[in-house]
């Protein structure tokens, strides 16, 4: 793909796997940063290395460890995911493309997400757990370069040492009183320690409301 072309909340598929973008950075060399879907993982690369993909009805995928189908023949309720493939968002709403949301109240109208955003039922598709019979596994771009062990569904619960953030990962802190950016120095257990002396948990590095993957400097 060309730089022009990609755009905030785009599947695409980087290294044969299914990605979303969230976030386009042209000033750097490496200007288009991922979340590979299947396990939640933070990746940066340019635009000539993703190749886009548009989510339809019956598609299955992993999102979090978990194997989805996207389905439109029954509504949201609460505590179902949701993709929001055709965002019409009214001025209140700040959700976007291919956003994935918890429900927590449905009517006829709509929704109501965890993140607080109204939702018409024809903006989103809805992610039904498990693989139907006849969906349409869209993990890979091409299972047949897919490691065998990667073909597997993950199980609910497995660890994986991938959830970490790695050395050398650069961060922004999402503040509008202050511009801070550090760098992860250490790692111990479910501790990050960064640059600078901050001591922070993984979960809270990991949460995109307060903190922004910006690089890692071995891609530099």
């Amino acid at each position: 793909m060309k730089l022009y072309q990609v755009r905030k909340g785009q599947f695409v598929y980087y290294n044969n796997e299914l990605h979303k973008v969230y976030g386009v950075k042209p000033m750097y060399k490496l200007s288009v940063h991922l979340i590979k879907l299947r396990d939640l993982t933070q990746h940066i690369t340019n635009a000539a290395s993703v190749e886009k993909y548009k989510p339809t009805e019956n598609d299955s995928f992993i999102f979090n460890h978990k194997a989805y189908t996207l389905k439109k023949d029954r509504r949201a309720e609460s505590g179902d995911y949701i993709l929001i493939h055709n965002p019409l968002p009214d001025s209140l709403d700040t959700y976007t493309l291919n956003e994935i949301e918890l429900v927590e109240t449905a009517d006829n109208k709509g929704v109501i997400t965890s993140n607080s955003h109204g939702v018409k039922h024809n903006e989103y598709l809805l992610m039904v757990p498990g693989r139907a019979a006849d969906s349409s596994r869209i993990d890979y771009q091409n299972k047949e370069n897919a490691e065998e062990e990667s073909l597997i569904d993950i199980e609910p619960g497995m660890p994986t040492s991938e959830l970490l953030p790695s050395l050398g990962d650069i961060y922004k802190k999402k503040d509008n009183n202050s511009i801070v950016e550090a760098m992860v120095v250490a790692i111990k257990d479910q501790t990050v320690y960064l640059g600078g002396g901050l001591e922070i948990t993984q979960e809270e590095l990991m949460n995109s409301e307060k903190w922004e993957f910006l690089y890692n400097l071995l891609d530099k």
